[in-house]
């Protein structure tokens, strides 16, 4: 049988194979380390090969295989290789020759001898890198030691630098690391879950182990794992009085990215009060969050533009002077020019203070995609007031929750009423370009929309920071894709208006409709276009299509698309590129939120952008900041993950008649000034001073676009008087497919219940938007709860509806059972001829997959307003029919 053996093969660095240095540094070491012998010598060896053949693997593995001779310590082998296979095969030193080779040994071994030479001509050595070998007895040395012994045999360590096992903790009976080595892994531990975001980290102590061999070297070898819960609310004693766990088998951390910061914590550790929470203690020094501060900076070839002291109705008017007569607004065919837009307004504005409204006035706006609707935004803004948009798709009594949240004077459905007015000749008011252009409601926590209050110095702000890098002018035509209820229509409208563009309104239906909306684009020849991801990966879709159909040519006209409003998986844009180069098309990927005006960051996406998938959203325009910051407000190392907050010219007013709110998210911003916003989003700047953007911190999320508090959802559930308890959860990930983005709700039913779940479903439909209403509503006897009493969503069922009547799809192979088919392979669930296809969790999103799967597979086109108005099997087959 085998001796046991420990082995160790180091590989020397190039022109390091001198034996003289690591024989001297072996004759001190044993003489220090084991006075009384046994002293191993060294061995050198030539092989006849280059270091990284077969050859001299196969040497190596001999060496490493070879007995140990009678009472022999440690054997150590120098191998040095040949560049061209010639010269010696073998020398010893260090006093002997290399020992005999074992019975069975390779003839590669046999055939080397002390201070032999090759037959034939004699040339000098070319030595490369070499390898030392290191065999010791089990019994005698251990792991640990060689990795030691290899050290200072490599000039990385002095002898006097390795503890003998005499003066080694693992004399002592108690198996327990050191207070340093206790710190020091509690202090790897935090940084580790600093720089990733997590609250559980498990990490390696050295601890003195009782087993060791009496010639062992070094001071530990034994391991133990600390099991780190770094959760909010633990302090520094907790964290030091953790008990150690065996290893096992599961993966530790063994190494924190950067030391400097693990030694900081780690004098922290040893100086700080045991209550002292952890989240004090402090990884960035003064110069180091100057530093990381830095990075959320605009480049410094963006110089911030001066602070607008304009308002938005005077930045229009100078484009009315500047190009009267040019083409302003489009919507069908009607096309007014900048002059005429002026004009709609004025006399707008004559019937708003004809009715009473007041400069500082909230108007609700609540008009279908028209001329007038921008023509009315205008208009109460010329009267000093300020413009609240109420989308009229929204179910009413979401509309009416908004105008009481807005206190509106007057909410403006119908034009008629505001024209044939005496004209109104009053000098326009002074108000500062920092009084409130408009209120724009978001998902609020509390079941209530809530209003965000923008001025108007903002929205100029916004132009100002993208005119020049954008290359925003009068030569341009946008879109106005977007309701006006949601923040991306302000940059839409007002970059178009406000930089002499031409702005073409895009009708609900078309904006559902990719194909519609693709025709509309070449017809118009739109080169600005304003997108969320999910929206332009269908339009992708429908350019391909058109595109196959028309030959290879490029119809868009596009050279600027703006992507934001949820998270960009940038793979499927290659495609893009094929058809519309970087040169001729430019992609920006835009983060942004509706309290620091619409967009704060910019992100040019390349073809490259495009193969790796980076989620980068980019750096700060000129005049914003980006900083990310930790729980207690401190700047964290860069590539770490923390809160995004954001200051400078886009920052809100605040919430309308939200003081407490406002003050929880709105901070004072101590590095430049003004104040900041808390975004509640997670993020990490990277050392090139981009943003990446990593989701949600609290229970918000993205859908489709829109920002949604599930609380919002779960107090309308809770109004329901046949509703006792709620939860909430949305599934799926809007950065690999923002249609499967799923709301699903849970409820538990009170005691005599009016309906049933799917009842409840409805009646949240007359508060909730299409995009905020659960796919189902699932009934449970109760809520699964933790040991704390908090939802355990992990133990939730799978998500349920109930079933309508009629249920059971037809058997015939025939256009029904087709139809059939499709809608099941779009929603992934058995769908009945008579299922509404909304209420099995359809959206706007698989709409537009279903048309597209009903005209690949042959089925007669049906226009996307069909299936609103015909939304089951049965009544779109009948559609399809006609």
């Amino acid at each position: 049988m085998p001796t046991a053996r420990h082995t160790l093969t180091v590989r020397l660095p190039q022109g390091a194979t001198d034996d003289g240095p690591v024989a001297t540094a072996l004759a001190a070491a044993s003489e220090r380390w084991w006075p009384d012998g046994p002293h191993p010598r060294l061995w050198t060896e030539t092989v006849p090969a280059p270091a990284d053949s077969a050859r001299a693997a196969r040497r190596r593995e001999t060496e490493t295989r070879r007995p140990l001779g009678p009472g022999q310590l440690l054997r150590v082998l120098l191998l040095r290789y040949e560049e061209d296979g010639a010269g010696e095969s073998g020398g010893g030193s260090a006093g002997g020759s290399a020992p005999a080779p074992a019975t069975g040994a390779t003839d590669d071994l046999a055939g080397a001898s002390a201070g032999g030479t090759a037959q034939g001509t004699v040339r000098p050595p070319v030595p490369r890198p070499g390898d030392l070998v290191l065999v010791a007895d089990p019994a005698a040395l251990d792991a640990t030691s060689l990795r030691l012994i290899s050290r200072v045999l490599c000039g990385e360590l002095g002898p006097e630098e390795v503890r003998t096992a005499e003066h080694s903790p693992a004399a002592h009976p108690a198996r327990v690391p050191g207070p340093d080595a206790l710190r020091r892994a509690a202090a790897t531990a935090l940084v580790l879950g600093r720089y990733e975001g997590r609250s559980s980290v498990r990490v390696t102590v050295p601890v003195s182990a009782l087993d060791r061999p009496g010639n062992t070297l070094g001071a530990f070898d034994g391991r133990a794992v600390l099991e780190a819960d770094l959760s909010e609310g633990r302090t520094v004693g907790d964290l030091l009085a953790t008990p150690l766990s065996p290893p096992g088998d599961d993966a530790v951390d063994e190494a924190a990215p950067a030391e400097r910061h693990v030694a900081r914590v780690q004098d922290q550790l040893a100086t700080v009060p045991p209550g002292t929470p952890l989240i004090d203690l402090v990884l960035l020094d003064e110069t180091e969050s100057a530093e990381q501060l830095a990075l959320g900076r605009p480049p410094r070839s963006a110089v911030p533009p001066p602070r607008p002291s304009r308002r938005i109705e005077d930045a229009f008017a100078d484009q009315v002077a500047l190009r009267p007569e040019a083409p302003a607004l489009t919507c069908g065919e009607r096309t007014l020019t900048y002059r005429e837009l002026d004009s709609r307004a004025d006399e707008l504005a004559t019937g708003l203070r004809a009715r009473g409204v007041r400069p500082g006035d909230h108007v609700g706006l609540c008009l279908p995609r028209s001329t007038d609707l921008v023509a009315m935004m205008l208009a109460v803004l010329k009267t000093d007031a300020i413009y609240v948009p109420l989308d009229p798709d929204h179910p009413a009594d979401r509309r009416a929750r908004t105008a009481e949240d807005a206190g509106l004077r007057l909410t403006v459905e119908d034009t008629a009423p505001l024209t044939g007015h005496p004209a109104d000749h009053r000098a326009p008011t002074a108000r500062p370009a920092t009084a409130p252009a408009y209120v724009i409601h978001t998902s609020g926590s509390t079941g209530r929309p809530k209003g965000v209050v923008v001025p108007h110095s903002n929205v100029l702000a916004l132009i100002d920071a993208t005119r020049d890098d954008f290359g925003l002018g009068p030569g341009d035509t946008w879109t106005l894709f977007h309701s006006s209820a949601f923040d991306f229509s302000v940059w839409e409208i007002w970059g178009a208006l406000l930089t002499g563009a031409r702005l073409v309104v895009v009708d609900y239906w078309v904006s559902r409709s990719p194909a519609d909306f693709h025709a509309l684009l070449v017809r118009e020849g739109v080169t600005v276009l304003s997108q969320t991801p999910s929206a332009f990966t269908q339009l992708m879709a429908a350019d391909r299509e058109y595109g196959e159909r028309r030959g290879r040519g490029t119809p868009l006209a596009l050279r600027l698309v703006v992507l934001g409003g949820e998270p960009l998986d940038a793979r499927p844009l290659r495609d893009w590129f094929d058809r519309y180069p970087e040169d001729r098309c430019r992609l920006v990927n835009m983060f942004g939120i509706t309290e620091t005006t619409v967009h704060v960051t910019a992100q040019t996406v390349t073809r490259r952008t495009a193969l790796s998938g980076s989620r980068s959203v980019g750096r700060p325009l000129p005049g914003w900041y980006v900083y990310v910051l930790d729980a207690r407000g401190r700047p964290v190392p860069p590539g770490a993950p923390g809160e995004i907050h954001v200051g400078g010219a886009g920052v809100a007013t605040g919430y309308l008649g939200r003081p407490d709110l406002t003050g929880q998210r709105f901070a004072p911003d101590r590095w430049h000034g003004g104040r900041m916003y808390r975004s509640g989003d997670l993020g990490r700047l990277l050392p090139d001073g981009t943003l990446e953007h990593l989701g949600r911190i609290d229970s918000q999320v993205k859908v489709r676009g829109f920002r949604i508090e599930l609380d919002e959802i779960r107090h309308v559930l809770l109004a329901d008087p046949s509703v006792t308890a709620a939860a909430v959860t949305v599934s799926g990930d809007a950065f690999l497919d923002a249609a499967g983005v799923r709301i699903d709700a849970y409820v538990v039913l009170a005691a005599d219940p009016a309906g049933t779940a799917d009842d409840i479903r409805r009646r949240a439909a007359k508060l909730l938007p299409e995009h905020m209403l659960p796919a189902s509503v699932t009934a449970l006897p109760r809520l699964p709860l933790t040991p704390n009493g908090k939802l355990d969503p992990s133990r939730l069922p799978a998500p349920t509806a109930d079933a309508p009547p009629g249920t059971a799809a037809p058997a015939a192979a025939d256009p029904f059972a087709e139809l059939t088919g499709i809608w099941e392979s779009v929603l992934g669930m058995p769908v009945g001829p008579d299922d509404n296809f909304f209420d099995l969790g359809g959206n706007s999103l698989y709409a537009i997959r279903l048309a597209t799967a009903m005209r690949e597979r042959g089925l007669p086109p049906v226009a996307l307003r069909r299936l609103y108005l015909s939304p089951t099997v049965r009544s779109l087959s009948e559609a399809v029919d006609e």
